[in-house]
């Protein structure tokens, strides 16, 4: 039987979620936890993969089962399992075929930018000091809704059929002090939010242009595009499912 485990973690301590050769993972912890509690070794297939040092406020994966448990009583257990920066939030049993990572319509990252130095928030958002012309970056940004192929946001190194992905939205909002840009689309490649958020950052800074956002897409190389911001302020904060993934009891 397959199910699906709704979670989210602070990426702080960890590796990223992909099980790594030499470094800790979300995805070893949780795997090692679940297979404590079943004592067979369980395995798990994340939504995507996220960075070393990214977060997650909604994540899913699933994994296949045939022992007898009670939902609740078992996030119960993985939690008094899992250290307090991962969190188990629900368990529920889906359709035989369905799957984490393949059955994701559309996914949601958000980027926090601090605008002013802030000591008690440093860890959690990235602080540009100079000051950022919003209006231009959300021009840039709605750019982005005009193309498919993103082959100069993604890592150089990453094994990947198409380049192809359908943004659905993309914008910065001021928050307080702090500047958010949500974007959300079915798919993302390798780093692709960072360099995306640090092309912008280049925009709302004046090394770039608006229309320079054409020029780096149609290139298709990573070069051409802005650096990479920092991994600690991006927080995967949506995946949606249809409905029919849900078994039907």
């Amino acid at each position: 039987m397959r199910y699906f485990i709704e979670l989210s973690y602070n990426g702080t301590a960890y590796h990223g979620w992909q099980n790594q050769p030499n470094a800790i993972s979300v995805q070893e912890v949780l795997e090692k936890s679940l297979s404590v509690l079943f004592k067979e070794k369980t395995a798990i297939v994340g939504a995507g993969r996220t960075d070393a040092g990214v977060h997650a406020s909604q994540m899913f994966a699933h994994f296949d089962s045939d022992a007898s448990f009670e939902a609740e009583a078992l996030k119960y257990k993985l939690n008094t399992f899992l250290p307090k920066d991962i969190a188990v939030h629900d368990i529920f049993r889906v359709k035989e075929d369905a799957h984490a990572r393949f059955d994701a319509q559309s996914r949601e990252y958000l980027y926090r930018i601090s605008v002013r130095k802030d000591v008690f928030n440093y860890d959690k958002s990235y602080y540009v000091k100079p000051t950022l012309d919003v209006e231009k970056m959300n021009k840039a940004a709605q750019i982005l809704l005009q193309y498919k192929d993103f082959q100069c946001f993604s890592k150089s190194k990453t094994d990947v059929k198409t380049y192809n992905c359908t943004i659905q939205h993309a914008a910065w909002n001021l928050q307080n002090e702090e500047l958010q840009f949500t974007i959300s689309a079915n798919r993302f490649l390798r780093n692709m939010v960072r360099a995306i958020v640090g092309t912008l950052v280049n925009i709302g800074l004046g090394k770039l242009e608006v229309e320079d956002m054409h020029t780096i897409i149609k290139s298709k190389d990573r070069g051409e595009a802005g650096y990479s911001v920092p991994g600690h302020a991006l927080y995967l904060t949506k995946v949606v499912y249809p409905e029919s993934i849900k078994y039907d009891k």
